[in-house]
């Protein structure tokens, strides 16, 4: 797979999953994305919408534990937000490797085709299908550290916790 990283609201939020796994290997994949600064992390429009549309379903006090640490993620972290090319789109109705898949996750698998890169996910949905170019979250060790005084924020914002029907 190409040097082309994009990742989905699935390992956005992954982060705050409830299954300990999940968390640590989302968690460990952006730790391990923040010591690569000049590389960039791709991540769709849309699905920058689906991590806040989920954010803002919750009580008012887990969205206020949980964005001081997105907010500072954001900044540190150098995410391309992108949204579909027409070319994107196109791939995403014409693949038949997509066929079946809901519409936002065709979508940003077309837009990762087309730009030749992998996705990394925490959808078990995405992962189960043979072919696709995606990569799973996997912690490996104990659990990494956010640098630069993110942890501390990271950990207020596990206040917030989602399931695996949310992603």
């Amino acid at each position: 797979m190409s040097g082309e990283v994009f990742v989905d609201a699935a390992l956005f939020m992954g982060m705050h999953h409830e299954d300990e796994r999940v968390r640590r290997g989302c968690k460990a994949f952006f730790a391990r994305a923040l010591g690569r600064p000049t590389a960039p992390v791709h991540m769709s429009l849309e699905q920058v919408g689906l991590c806040d549309a989920l954010v803002w379903r919750r009580p008012r006090g887990e969205q206020d534990a949980y964005y001081p640490f997105m907010d500072r993620l954001h900044t540190d972290l150098r995410i391309d937000r992108t949204g579909y090319a027409e070319k994107d789109t196109r791939r995403a109705w014409e693949d038949p490797a997509l066929d079946g898949l809901p519409d936002h996750e065709r979508l940003l698998l077309g837009q990762v085709m087309e730009r030749g890169g992998t996705l990394h996910t925490a959808s078990a949905r995405l992962l189960a299908r043979p072919g696709l170019p995606v990569e799973p979250a996997e912690a490996l060790g104990d659990e990494p550290r956010f640098p630069g005084g993110l942890e501390p924020f990271y950990r207020i914002s596990l206040a917030l916790r989602v399931g695996r029907d949310e992603l």
